[in-house]
C-alpha cells in the first residue's frame, strides 16, 4: 500500500467515525425530547426542583468567579484613583489652580478631571462587573461609557472651572495670534538667509520709468489698410486674434497709414455691451446679396488712437453666449453670420463717408482678411468686384492665425455665399478617403479658408516657423499642398506686444516695479507671489509658472506626466488656467499632494497673470503647436525666462540658451549676436515628451543655482529685445508693399 492510499484510508476512517458520533448524538437528543413529551403534568415539579438545584450549582460556581473578579477590580480601582490624583495635580499646574478644590464626582455629574485614560478604565470596569451578583459593587454609570464614545456630558461644555479656564485660555491664545499677525504685517519683511541672493536687494529709491520709447519712424508710402476680423480687442476678444487686430492697426497708424478695422457689433446682454457705447451709428445701411436674398446690415463707427473701428450691426450678432457658440456648442449659423461680415467689409470702404475724418477710403486699399471668418473677402474681391472694374488697385492679404479652424460646411451651402457659380472650384475641398463618413460619401465640402488662400494676393502667418509648418502634412491640416504651391507668396511675421500694458516699470498689478538696470523689484514680486499663494518664501528656489488654456494644444498634459519628476527637484510650480475638467482636477490634486511646491489656480485672472509673469523665474510653454504665442513675449519683457517646445512662433521668438556666450558683453550691451556672443533668452526642447521637458528644466535650474551672473545676462538679453508692435508693423508694411508691386493674383 502506498503512502497516498494509506492517508486516504485514514481520512475516510476519521470521517466515518465523526459521522457515527454525530448520528448517535442526534438519536439521544430525539429520545430525550420524546420522553419529555410523554411525561405527565405532575412531573413539572420535579423539573423545577432539578432546575433549582442546577441553578444553585451554577450560582456557587459564579460566586467563586465573582470573588476573583472583585479582587481584580479592587486593583483596577486603586490604579484609577492614582491616575485621577496625578491628573488633578497636572491640571492644577497648567491652570494655576493648585490650591483650589475641583468638583468631584460625588457632587454630581462626571468629574471634569477625568482623562480619556480614566474614562477608558471606567468603561473596562463597567464591562468586567456587569455579570456580578447583586452583593457585588454596582457597575459604573452608563454616562461614562457614553462620554468615552464621543458624546460629551454637560461637564465638558463649560460648566466646570476647568472648562471655563480652558475657554479663557483659548480666547487669549487667539487674541495673541491675531496681534502677532498684525505685527508681522506692519513690520518690514525679514530678508531670508540666502547668501547667494543677498546682494540682489540693495537699498534703492522708488523706481521710475526710465525706458523711453524711441520715436516712431514715419513711412514714405502711406496706404489705406482695412483689417477684417471676427474679434478685436478690447471690444471682443477670445485669444491672440483680438490682440493683433486691436494693437497692430494702432502701430500702423503711428507709422503714417490710414487704417480701418471692421468687426461685428456683438450684443450678448453682459457688461461687455457697454464697450460699444462709444461707437456711433453712421446711419448708413448696405443690402448684401447672400443666403437667397438681400440682407440689410448697419455700421457703427468709433475712432480710437487714430484708427477707424467700424462695427457691423445685424440681429445675428445679438445673442447670449460667446462670440462663436454657447454651452450647447458652436452656433449653427456661423457661416451666415460671417458671410454677412465679409460682404459688409467689401462695401464699407466704398459707402462709408467718414465726413470730417478723411472721407471715403475708396478702392485703393489693402484688405487683411484674418482667419476663415473673413476668408470670403479675397474671394468676393476677385469674383464680384474686379471683373466689374472695382478694386482693381486693391490687394488682399490672407492672415492665418490658426489653420486648425477652416470654416468647413457641406458643399450644398455654396449658393448661400453670394459667390458666382463659376468660382465654386476655388472653395471646393474634398476630404481624403480615410476621413470620409462612409463608402458612398464623396467628401466634398465648402472650405472658406481654402478659398481665401487660393484667391488672395499674399498669404501671411504670425511667425516664420508656423509659415513653414503649415506647408507640411503634420501642420497643414489638409492645406499643405495649396500652401506649398504658394510658397513664394507666403510670409511669416511674429506678433508684438503692448509695451505700455506689459511694462514692469509701471505695472499696477505687481508688488514692486523693476527694470533691466534694477532687477531687485523682481525679487520682491517673487516673494509677494509666494506669500500670496501660501508657498515657502525662498529666494534660492526656482519658481516656474504656466499660464494658458487647459487643452491639448497648450500641452498641460505633458506637465501632468512630468509632475512627479519635477517635484523631486527643489522647485516651486504655479499653474493658471481653465479648460478640460480632467486637467482642472489634476491641478487640484497636485496642490493637495504637493502642498509646499505646487499651486493651481483654476480659472483666469488678468492681474494674477501679471503677477505670475513678474514673480516667476521660469515660464513653461509645452505647446504642441503654437502659431506665434504671446505669453513667452510677456515673460521675456519681465525677465522671466521661458522653457518651450521648439515649434511655430516659440522657436522664432526664443533664442536657445548658449553656454558659450559672453555674459560680460551682454551685461555691458556690447555683445554681437550675429557672432554668437549672446547667451540666449530661454530653453527649447524638440521632442514632445516628459524626458525632453525635464532635460530643459534641469538645465535651467542648474544655471539659476550655479551661475547667477549668467542668469542675469540671459534676463538682460531677454528684456532688451524689441518686442513692440512697431517692430512688427514695419514687417507687415513691407508685405503690403510687395503685394502692391505684383499684379493681382486672380480676378
Amino acid at each position: 500500500m502506498t503512502r497516498r492510499e494509506s492517508l486516504a484510508r485514514a481520512r475516510a476512517t476519521r470521517r466515518s467515525r465523526a459521522r457515527a458520533r454525530h448520528d448517535a448524538t442526534r438519536a439521544r437528543a430525539r429520545a430525550t425530547i420524546d420522553r419529555a413529551r410523554a411525561r405527565p403534568m405532575g412531573s413539572l415539579t420535579c423539573a423545577r426542583a432539578n432546575g433549582v438545584a442546577i441553578g444553585r450549582r451554577w450560582a456557587t460556581r459564579d460566586g467563586r468567579a465573582s470573588v476573583a473578579r472583585a479582587g481584580k477590580g479592587e486593583d483596577v480601582r486603586a490604579r484609577i484613583e492614582a491616575l485621577r490624583a496625578e491628573n488633578e495635580r497636572l491640571k492644577a499646574e497648567v491652570l494655576g489652580l493648585k490650591g483650589d478644590k475641583v468638583r468631584s464626582s460625588a457632587e454630581g455629574g462626571v468629574s471634569p478631571a477625568r482623562t480619556v485614560e480614566a474614562l477608558a478604565m471606567d468603561a473596562e470596569r463597567a464591562t468586567t462587573t456587569t455579570a456580578a451578583p447583586a452583593e457585588a459593587e454596582p457597575a459604573a454609570e452608563p454616562v461614562v461609557a457614553t462620554a468615552f464614545l464621543g458624546d460629551l456630558p454637560s461637564a465638558y461644555e463649560g460648566e466646570s472651572e476647568y472648562g471655563a479656564a480652558a475657554k479663557a485660555a483659548a480666547v487669549r491664545a487667539e487674541a495673541e495670534k491675531e496681534e502677532a499677525a498684525e505685527a508681522e504685517a506692519e513690520a518690514p519683511a525679514e530678508a531670508p538667509n540666502t547668501a547667494m541672493f543677498a546682494e540682489e536687494l540693495p537699498e534703492r529709491p522708488t523706481p521710475q520709468v526710465t525706458t523711453k520709447r524711441a520715436p516712431v519712424e514715419k513711412t514714405e508710402k502711406p496706404m489705406n489698410i482695412v483689417f477684417v476680423s471676427s474679434e478685436v480687442g478690447p471690444w471682443s476678444k477670445t485669444g491672440g486674434l483680438g490682440d493683433v487686430c486691436g494693437a497692430l492697426p494702432q502701430a500702423l497708424v503711428e507709422r503714417g497709414h490710414r487704417v480701418m478695422v471692421i468687426a461685428p457689433r456683438y450684443q450678448n446682454g453682459t457688461k461687455s455691451d457697454a464697450l460699444y457705447d462709444g461707437a456711433l451709428d453712421t446711419c448708413t445701411k448696405a443690402n448684401v446679396g447672400c443666403f437667397g436674398g438681400l440682407q440689410e446690415v448697419g455700421f457703427f463707427h468709433q475712432i480710437k488712437h487714430g484708427v477707424d473701428y467700424v462695427f457691423v450691426d445685424h440681429p445675428s450678432f445679438h445673442r447670449k453666449g460667446s462670440l462663436y457658440g454657447d454651452s450647447f456648442g458652436v452656433y449653427g449659423d456661423n457661416q451666415f453670420r460671417f458671410t454677412l461680415l465679409a460682404h459688409a467689409a467689401c462695401e464699407a470702404p466704398l459707402i462709408l463717408p467718414f465726413e470730417g475724418c478723411g472721407g471715403h477710403y475708396g478702392q485703393d486699399v489693402v484688405f487683411v482678411a484674418n482667419d476663415w471668418h473673413a476668408g470670403l473677402v479675397p474671394v468676393l474681391v476677385a469674383s464680384k468686384y474686379r471683373p466689374h472694374g472695382v478694386y482693381k488697385q486693391a490687394r488682399t492679404i490672407c492672415a492665418i492665425h490658426n489653420i486648425f479652424h477652416q470654416g468647413v460646411e457641406p458643399s450644398t451651402t455654396f449658393p448661400n455665399l453670394g459667390v458666382p457659380n463659376e468660382w465654386y472650384g476655388a472653395l471646393e475641398y474634398q476630404y481624403p478617403q480615410h476621413m470620409r463618413a462612409h463608402a458612398l460619401d464623396e467628401g466634398r465640402v465648402v472650405n472658406i479658408l481654402k478659398g481665401a488662400i487660393a484667391t488672395s494676393d499674399r498669404v501671411l502667418t504670425v511667425s516664420k516657423g508656423y509659415a513653414y509648418e503649415i506647408t507640411t502634412p503634420e501642420g497643414g491640416k489638409g492645406m499643405e499642398g495649396l500652401l506649398l504651391s504658394r510658397a513664394n507668396r507666403l510670409d511669416g511675421i511674429a506678433n508684438g506686444i503692448d509695451m505700455d500694458e506689459w511694462n514692469p516699470e509701471a505695472d499696477p498689478d505687481c508688488a514692486a516695479p523693476f527694470s533691466v538696470t534694477d532687477l531687485s523689484g523682481k525679487l520682491e514680486c517673487k516673494r509677494a507671489l509666494q506669500k500670496e499663494l501660501g508657498l515657502p518664501q525662498r529666494d534660492d528656489v526656482p519658481m516656474m509658472g504656466f499660464i494658458g488654456r487647459l487643452d491639448w494644444q497648450k500641452g498641460p498634459d505633458l506637465l501632468q506626466q512630468a509632475l512627479h519628476d519635477m517635484m523631486r527637484e527643489d522647485v516651486q510650480v504655479v499653474m493658471l488656467g481653465s479648460g478640460l475638467p480632467e486637467l482642472e482636477d489634476f491641478m487640484r490634486w497636485a496642490e493637495s499632494t504637493y502642498k509646499d511646491k505646487f499651486r493651481g489656480w483654476v480659472g483666469f485672472s488678468v492681474p494674477m497673470a501679471h503677477r505670475i509673469t513678474a514673480g516667476c523665474d521660469i515660464l513653461l510653454m509645452p505647446s504642441r503647436f503654437e502659431p506665434c504665442g504671446l505669453n513667452q513675449l510677456y515673460a521675456m519683457r519681465y525677465g522671466t525666462l521661458p522653457i518651450a517646445h521648439a515649434t511655430g512662433g516659440l522657436k522664432d521668438t526664443i533664442t536657445p540658451h548658449n553656454p558659450f556666450g559672453d555674459a560680460n558683453k551682454v551685461l555691458a550691451g556690447t555683445a554681437d549676436m550675429e557672432k554668437g556672443e549672446g547667451v540666449g533668452t530661454g530653453w527649447l526642447f524638440k521632442d514632445m515628451n516628459s524626458d525632453a521637458l525635464m532635460w530643459a528644466i534641469r538645465s535651467a535650474c542648474d544655471v539659476y543655482r550655479t551661475d547667477k551672473k549668467f542668469w542675469k545676462a540671459m534676463q538682460t538679453q531677454a528684456m532688451t529685445q524689441d518686442l513692440s508692435w512697431d517692430n512688427a508693423a514695419k514687417k507687415w508694411e513691407q508685405v503690403f508693399e510687395w503685394s502692391k508691386v505684383d499684379p493681382p493674383h486672380c480676378g
